[in-house]
């Protein structure tokens, strides 16, 4: 392919893309348009590597890439999951670590281990469907909610909820614990499955290059 394209990554705004550029910057990649924190520009460019960088909303990541609006996405994993677009995981860049998992009360603890129906609280529904149905084989109800989750069971609006855990913290105030885990999350690469044929090359290398620095720190 030419290499007069650009490649286009669509960075997950926040914690998120600031660590990827300071992962970006150790392989050689910087983008200064990006540190004026005044700017009003959508898309970054740097000319000479022929890159092309803009923020995106978590959720809207896998959509631009997928559609081949951006040939590579950084995002975490529980947004690949829940909005299940066609695009292909390539490499998990260990940071942004945490857990999806489902969470109630003590009390919860029992409706979980005799499948019996209840109601789930979450803003992953599709990650809620997945783990519930797939997984656990156990009917429940799911309710999209899209503030504070914990809420959910406090009020007797559901038996337990399914959410991304870090510290914990937030259910422990609230008589709340982790009662099962769904699966590990972490900030991933994600990449268009024809930008991927198209630019085979230096997408691989720029994979590999992410993948032995994210090897060498852990």
């Amino acid at each position: 392919m030419s290499e007069d394209r650009y490649l286009t990554f669509a960075l997950g705004k926040g914690r998120l893309a600031n660590k990827t550029l300071e992962l970006f910057e150790q392989i050689g990649i910087t983008c200064e348009e990006m540190k004026d924190k005044n700017s009003r520009k959508l898309i970054f460019v740097n000319e000479e590597l022929k890159l092309r960088f803009f923020l995106a909303k978590g959720p809207d990541v896998p959509t631009y890439v997928e559609y081949g609006a951006a040939d590579i996405g950084i995002v975490g994993r529980d947004t690949i999951l829940e909005e299940n677009r066609d695009v292909y995981e390539v490499l998990d860049l260990g940071f942004g670590k945490c857990r999806m998992c489902v969470c109630g009360p003590e009390s919860a603890r029992e409706l979980l281990k005799h499948h019996e129906r209840i109601r789930v609280a979450s803003k992953y529904p599709n990650i809620a469907k997945e783990y519930f149905y797939n997984k656990k084989h156990q009917t429940v109800d799911i309710i999209k909610l899209n503030g504070s989750v914990e809420l959910g069971p406090l009020v007797e609006l559901t038996d337990v909820i399914v959410d991304i855990v870090e510290t914990g913290s937030t259910l422990r105030e609230n008589g709340l614990e982790v009662l099962e885990e769904v699966c590990p999350l972490s900030a991933r690469m994600i990449v268009n499955p024809v930008s991927m044929q198209m630019e085979t090359a230096r997408i691989k290398k720029l994979v590999t290059q992410l993948r032995e620095k994210c090897q060498s720190k852990s």
